[in-house]
């Protein structure tokens, strides 16, 4: 059980303006320690896995930014994350921005450490090839479920006549590599113009529940949210959320932006929703700030991370005192 006097808190927004302070994931202290926290947050500052618009290497430091409009309490779960667990930012991972395969070993040695230690992730990305090296890391015992928030699919083979590592391509190799359950996985909002008909067939055939946004809409999220609690059951569980799952009109700042998809209030209803399910970690990914001046597709990151820390906190908290 973790000793409750070394609970980190944020900076007070009270004490000092959210402009102030060093930046840091929800103004938490940084630790590097990984063996002093319960749930770490941290930066994969890598887009290497792009294949289009890149700019997502820079969305950990933007959304560090936004998350200092997050306060200590969620209003509608009633959950104070820092009351429950030791949470902190570990800071960012050490990546190559010209080297694929180095950076997928750096990403992987960076949270296998953090594995060992008992600390839980979620990350901010970077593009969504990050996930694959996090589950060699967390699920090389046991391939875990996976609650997946995207406008595409991710299960395509290659590109560019072989490149198997890409944004497009790590949920294919994760099934392949028997970290993920394709039976306890559902991905949520898939949609967008295609470039063969054939393209989702290893997700089904691997027995992936895909729902369309078309079947999104007709369903709404909380019958979708229902089967996806279904799905993955009491097992170990992880939640990838890629904004650009959200309609562009809420988080332009992305690299494969795809009209026609869910809101934001409907994506922290359906991450609501995750609570009581056996999460073991989670990331954000593909907010890219050069294409969002604003700022609001990182603070959206940020709020989606925080959406996703108040049940892990839950989560955690209950396989810390066995209950």
């Amino acid at each position: 059980m973790a000793d409750e006097s070394k609970f980190y808190e944020p900076v007070d927004g009270m004490k000092m303006p959210r402009f102030g302070a060093m930046p840091t994931f929800m103004r938490l202290p940084h630790i590097a320690d990984f063996n002093e926290v319960d749930i770490a947050l941290t930066g994969v500052p890598w887009d290497g896995g792009t294949t289009n618009r890149a700019g997502a290497r820079h969305g950990p430091r933007e959304i560090r930014n936004m998350s200092s409009f997050m306060r200590r309490t969620h209003h509608a779960l009633g959950i104070c994350p820092y009351e429950l667990c030791r949470v902190a930012d570990v800071g960012d991972v050490s990546v190559n921005p010209i080297d694929v395969n180095d950076t997928i070993v750096r990403v992987e040695d960076f949270f296998r450490e953090m594995h060992d230690a008992g600390a839980v992730p979620i990350s901010a990305g970077g593009d969504h090839l990050i996930t694959l090296p996090i589950m060699r890391a967390i699920a090389r015992d046991e391939p875990v479920g996976m609650i997946h928030f995207d406008a595409h699919s991710d299960t395509w083979d290659s590109y560019f006549g072989g490149s198997t590592l890409t944004h497009g391509t790590p949920f294919r190799r994760a099934v392949e590599e028997g970290l993920l359950d394709p039976k306890r996985v559902i991905q949520i909002g898939i949609r967008g113009s295609v470039y063969d008909l054939n393209d989702m067939d290893f997700a089904h055939e691997a027995g992936m529940r895909v729902v369309t946004i078309e079947e999104y809409f007709e369903l709404g999220w909380e019958r979708v949210m229902q089967e996806a609690r279904d799905i993955v059951g009491d097992g170990p569980t992880y939640v990838s959320f890629d904004v650009d799952g959200l309609d562009p009109v809420y988080a332009p700042g992305t690299g494969t932006p795809e009209i026609g998809g869910y809101s934001t209030h409907e994506a922290q209803q359906m991450l609501r929703a995750t609570r009581g399910l056996n999460l073991v970690g989670g990331d954000v990914v593909e907010v890219a700030p050069p294409f969002d001046q604003s700022g609001n597709t990182a603070l959206v990151g940020a709020t989606m991370m925080f959406e996703i820390l108040c049940p892990l906190a839950e989560a955690v908290a209950a396989r810390l005192t066995g209950d």
